[in-house]
This record gives structure tokens, sequence and C-alpha cells, in this order.
């Protein structure tokens, strides 16, 4: 490994450590246990969303907004909405009546260590806890910025979105999907939410819109790689670092970018992607470097 690629790997683990510890510290003021019967939903909501997660997709948004110049703690905020939204999907995906998983980053899923029905409405609270952060002016004092990032929230969460995506994946085994049809279910379900941390970083540093379509393009790609390595990790990963059960979508016969591609094709076109998203933000220097090395990180990373 040479210089270089150290640097870059300190720059992101710095960057990685430091968003994880912001984004438990905002949930946790966020999220203080009430004395009243229902401190166990809260309590759940905590499980889900405080010391778990690699914290990509506020690390995204927090890395955009920084290039330009947006204050910190308004950045943590929205990070933190993002990914609100985020481990609310993961406590419903991990349901019996979706994925069934036990494990999630490494610990029982929700419904294991509560029960079902306080998974579901943890989920339902921790969706709605989003919403509120984005609509409160200690996130943005312009109430034009707070409609923006709601939108772009709620437009990347939905049916065209996350959950729709979603859908798709509850389809794909019982379909004979294309390539072209798990690279649409993929820019939906993980790809969506990748995006809009980007986007949302952008709006909060009031970029015009039409000086936004570089990021748009380097987000893209990102999340397309990030489901390509999250494939190859299913397929060839190690449980006991992924903190879950992998090798489940080839068990259930579902297709994926790995069963289609090979895995020797889908590690190159992966490492295209993430080369391709790194040539979106050519137009930057040292301001982008973060989001360079999570470009990186992303095919390299082994959990």
């Amino acid at each position: 490994m040479g210089a270089g690629e150290q640097s870059t790997d300190n720059v992101l683990s710095k960057a990685l450590a430091t968003v994880q510890a912001e984004v438990d510290e905002c949930f946790d003021a966020l999220l203080p246990v009430p004395t009243e019967a229902h401190a166990k939903l809260v309590e759940a909501m905590r499980y889900a969303a405080i010391g778990g997660g690699k914290r990509v997709r506020p690390l995204l948004l927090m890395a955009t907004s920084s290039m330009f110049n947006v204050d910190r703690d308004a950045a943590i905020r929205a990070g933190c909405a993002v990914e609100s939204i985020h481990c609310y999907s993961l406590i419903h995906d991990d349901l019996p009546c979706m994925d069934d998983d036990d494990l999630r980053h490494g610990k029982p899923t929700l419904h294991h260590e509560f029960d079902e029905a306080t998974a579901v409405l943890a989920g339902d609270s921790l969706h709605a806890l989003a919403f509120e952060i984005l609509s409160d002016s200690k996130t943005s004092g312009d109430p034009f910025v707070r409609a923006e990032l709601t939108a772009c929230l709620a437009s990347a969460s939905g049916h065209d979105g996350m959950a729709g995506g979603q859908m798709m994946d509850m389809l794909a085994d019982e379909s004979e999907f294309t390539l072209h049809d798990i690279t649409r279910l993929q820019q939906m379900k993980t790809g969506a939410l990748l995006a809009a941390s980007v986007e949302m970083g952008a709006i909060l540093g009031k970029v015009a819109e039409e000086g936004r379509q570089h990021l748009r393009l380097y987000a893209r790609d990102v999340g397309l790689a990030f489901q390509i390595a999250d494939d190859l990790l299913d397929h060839h990963g190690d449980e006991s670092k992924a903190g879950k059960a992998l090798r489940k979508d080839e068990g259930q016969g579902k297709a994926t970018f790995v069963s289609l591609m090979g895995a020797d094709g889908a590690k190159a076109q992966a490492q295209a992607l993430v080369d391709q998203a790194i040539g979106h933000l050519t137009a930057y220097g040292e301001e982008a470097d973060v989001l360079r090395a999570i470009a990186r990180y992303i095919v390299e990373r082994d959990h």
C-alpha cells in the first residue's frame, strides 16, 4: 500500500469514527427514555439507532455539506434523519414477514430482542422521527431548505425509492429478473437513500439545482457499486465480520449481480463504477477527499 492510499485510509477512518460518535450522541439527545408506559418503544428505537452500523449515509451527507461550509450541527441532524429512515427499513426488513433475519450488526434483530409488535412500532416511530428532525428550525433556519430536504428524503424512502425496491426484492425469488431489473431494483432499494444523502448535503449548502448534476452522478455510481459489493460479500463474505446471515439470496434462488455477471465480472464492474464516481468529482480539490475515500472503501470493505 502506497503513502497516498494510507493517507486516504486515514482520512476515511477518522471521518467514519467522528461521524459514528456524532450520530450516536445526536440520537441519544433526540431519544431520551420517558418515564411513561411507552418507554419500551423508545428503548427499542435506541437499540436500533445507537451503537450500530457503518453510518455511510450520514457520512456522505456530512462530507458533501462540508464542501459548502454547512454548519456541522445542522449536517449531523440531517444525517440522523437519513439514518432514522435507514434504521427503520432494517427493522422492518428483518421481520418474519419480510427477510426473517436473526442478526443485525452482530446482535439479535429488534423483533427478537423485543417482540414483533414493538419492532413495527419502533420502525414507524423512526420513520416519523426523520421528518420531525428535518422540519425543525434547528436543522435549517430556511423554511425552503427544510421543505426541500423533506421532499428529497420522502421521495427516496417511498414507493419510487427504497420501499419500492424492497417490494421488487420480495418478488425476485419468483421472477426471472434480468440485469436491467436487478439494476433498477438496487437503484431504488439501496441507491435512492445513498443518493439522497449526497443531495441533502448539497441542499443544506444551498447549491443550485443545476449545480448538483455531477454530485448526483457520483451518488448514482457509488450506490450501484455499494450494492454490487454487498452481493459479493453475500457470495463469499465472512458472517462473523458481516454481523448478519449471508448467502440467503443464493439459497432462495434470487438473481443478483454475482449470479448474472459472475464474481469476477461483478468485481470489475464495481471497480469501474467507483473509478467513474471519482471522475465526477474532478471539479473539486481536497475538500472532496472524503467522498473519494468513501467510493474506494465501498469496494474494499469486508462487512
